[in-house]
């Protein structure tokens, strides 16, 4: 009886139709002996030449290979038993899901061995960490049967898409609705840039705490504060009361689950904080993190947030050895955009100003610490920009740097907010037109954000 490696390799050799199929999915590691041989020699050819090999060009390849004599005598025996056979009709959909069949099997079995590897210390590259992600893609192994989109069969689809207020997350303030066209599309990286002790922080906890009042679910992921912080700043928040007022040992603990079981009772969406360990997770580790969630806890995320970017880990590098900061955060964004792609979320995240752009009136992409890959992988990025005049106004500017989203005109690229530390609440400055009935500190607010837009030479204080 034939073997599945050798009707995989007939298919490959003499199905034009499966080999286009399955071919991409194929890696030789799923063969052994003889078939890898065989595997590898087709590969190569088909990839040099994007075209199927033929017998001839396969045994031509085979002579120039450096086979020891046995090797190669079965190697050709073995595709000549192919080759005779190459006739017999098999039923296409079987074959298909045979091999998806086997390809699943092999990766889980070489998953498995790798993961006792890598526990008997026999893997100097990878560790423990590592095995869980290993077992996660192999048994999720499939042919992907999606070819894309078509341009005019689907237009009814991308009508509905550009038509539907909910194509987009929706932002709890105005400013940011500016600033992104309407919101956050899903599959999309997002970045605040900020000095240190500005508040990118709060604006990610406050926006995470509103979304949640909304209905939306939220996973908050940290590689710098602990869980119990994140929620510090979201009660504060949502039950309207002072980081303080919250740490009092007289908080009425009544008072305390009564204003929460509301919130639920009103619709609230759910919330989950994950802390780890800076410099010790990446996107692999969140991914798994997100099928748990959905296995154990029902729960599938409509957003996602990264607290902040630089200080998670890649999981092409285990160690920075030879790696320069631009290549690493780079690569660290383009996983973390790549998991926002996969779980059809938008991800928000933040990251330093440089030294410069610490003291810059108008910091632009240039004032990104350590790594220009990181603007240019994400899909948006926003300065959160303040001064001594603004500081004592509790307000702040947050300045588009970068978007994917239209909206790029000079009138939309810079938003004024207010901002109270103590409740962790930002809110909209919507009174910037100038009526007899403002106040002194809105019309205040008004020149700064005038002498803002005007200048480029001035100095601003940022901490």
């Amino acid at each position: 009886m034939e073997s599945i490696e050798n009707v995989i390799m007939r298919g490959l050799l003499f199905n034009d139709d499966y080999a286009s199929k399955v071919y991409p999915y194929l890696k030789d590691e799923y063969f052994d002996g003889t078939i890898k041989t065989l595997f590898n020699s087709y590969a190569y050819l088909f990839d040099k030449y994007n075209k199927k090999p033929t017998m001839e060009a396969l045994l031509l390849y085979l002579q120039k290979l450096p086979l020891n004599e046995d090797v190669f005598k079965d190697s050709v025996g073995v595709l000549e038993e192919i080759y005779k056979n190459r006739k017999e009709v098999v039923d296409f959909d079987w074959l298909v899901d045979e091999t998806e069949e086997y390809c699943s099997d092999k990766a889980t079995y070489n998953a498995v061995y790798d993961s006792i590897q890598i526990l008997e210390g026999n893997d100097k590259k990878r560790d423990k960490h590592f095995i869980p992600e290993l077992l996660s893609d192999a048994i999720s192994i499939g042919f992907d049967q999606a070819l894309g989109s078509d341009y005019f069969e689907d237009a009814e689809s991308r009508y509905a898409y550009y038509t539907n207020p909910e194509s987009k997350l929706a932002l709890p303030l105005e400013a940011l609705q500016i600033l992104t066209n309407g919101g956050l599309p899903p599959k999309t990286l997002n970045v605040f840039l900020a000095g240190v002790n500005i508040g990118k922080s709060s604006l990610m906890c406050f926006l995470a705490g509103e979304l949640v009042k909304q209905g939306k679910n939220v996973l908050y992921v940290s590689a710098e504060m602990s869980e119990e912080a994140l929620y510090e700043r979201i009660d504060a928040n949502l039950l309207d009361v002072t980081t303080d007022q919250l740490k009092n040992p007289e908080l009425d603990k009544e008072w305390f689950l009564g204003s929460l079981k509301k919130l639920k009772q009103r619709g609230a969406g759910r919330y989950f904080a994950k802390e780890y360990p800076t410099s010790s997770a990446h996107a692999g580790h969140i991914k798994q993190l997100l099928k748990e969630l959905k296995q154990k806890k029902k729960f599938k995320p409509d957003i996602i947030f990264l607290d902040y970017i630089n200080i998670f880990t890649s999981s092409r590098y285990k160690t920075l050895n030879g790696v320069n900061s631009y290549s690493y955060i780079k690569a660290i964004s383009e996983e973390m955009r790549g998991l926002a792609v996969e779980e059809c979320v938008p991800i928000v995240s933040a990251t330093q100003l440089n030294r410069d752009g610490m003291s810059s009136l108008q910091p632009d992409m240039t004032n990104t610490s350590e790594s220009m890959g990181l603007p240019a992988s994400c899909d948006f990025m926003a300065a959160i920009v303040t001064n001594e005049n603004l500081m004592e106004l509790n307000q702040q500017l947050i300045i588009q740097l970068k978007t994917r989203y239209g909206a790029k005109t000079s009138q939309s690229k810079s938003q004024l907010v207010g901002i109270d530390f103590s409740k962790m609440r930002y809110t909209d400055i919507n009174s910037m037109g100038g009526s007899e009935a403002e106040s002194k500190p809105m019309q205040d607010a008004k020149k700064t954000k005038a002498k803002f837009e005007k200048s480029k030479t001035e100095d601003w204080v940022m901490e």
